[in-house]
């Protein structure tokens, strides 16, 4: 809630509802069998979170503001799986395809991590990561730098040959595209987005999103 480029952003109605109850719809949806934990802050600012987390029926788990990374150990803490799944709350329209794309990796190739951001091909606002438990666990123990904690996976990439990593790219290069929300821009492309939609937008993967956004499934100039 305490984004400094647009504060509240999680919450923000989109269409009349709150961003963040988009992509519960769609984890809802597309993955009816996982379990599904938001990792906020205890920061005062993050309680309407923690609010709507429960009035949703949604497991919510509170950290540290900075300790991004703390938070995730804290959410596995919630389950009994070997791994989960890393999403973004500003990836309101993320397919949960890609979701289920990463987990068939994880599945196969035993990796620590499987990312499809390694090289970026997929839109920002599509990423997912899957990680082992145990191998975050060790990694945890070995940050120590302020960005290793924020940004969850990090440390995994910053030294990649001491981790099992797996990553999976798109059939056209669509880095440049952002369909996430970090601005006031961002926020106002969601809301066209949702505004063209004629059936539940959880309906929408990935290619139908990018058709709505104007942008179709050409790769950008």
């Amino acid at each position: 809630m305490s984004s400094a480029r647009l504060p509240g952003k999680v919450l923000r109605p989109a269409q009349g509802r709150p961003m963040l109850a988009y992509l519960l719809d769609r984890l809802a949806r597309g993955l009816p069998d996982a379990t599904v934990v938001v990792a906020t802050s205890t920061d005062a600012s993050d309680d309407p979170i923690t609010r709507f987390c429960g009035d949703a029926g949604i497991t919510c788990v509170r950290g540290d503001l900075h300790d991004v990374a703390g938070r995730f150990l804290t959410a596995l803490e919630t389950t009994t799986g070997d791994g989960f799944v890393r999403i973004s709350g500003d990836s309101p329209l993320l397919d949960p395809a890609l979701i289920g794309q990463a987990l068939d990796l994880f599945k196969q190739t035993g990796a620590d991590l499987v990312t499809n951001v390694l090289e970026r091909t997929y839109p920002k606002g599509m990423s997912v990561e899957a990680v082992r438990a145990d191998a975050f666990r060790r990694a945890y123990a070995e940050m120590n730098t302020p960005d290793a904690f924020e940004h969850v996976t990090a440390h995994f990439y910053q030294d990649p040959a001491r981790w099992r990593i797996a990553d999976f790219t798109n059939g056209r290069d669509l880095g440049a595209v952002n369909l996430s929300v970090d601005t006031a821009e961002d926020f106002a492309r969601l809301e066209a987005i949702l505004a063209r939609m004629e059936r539940p937008h959880w309906t929408y993967g990935m290619d139908a999103v990018l058709e709505l956004a104007g942008i179709g499934t050409a790769v950008p100039a």
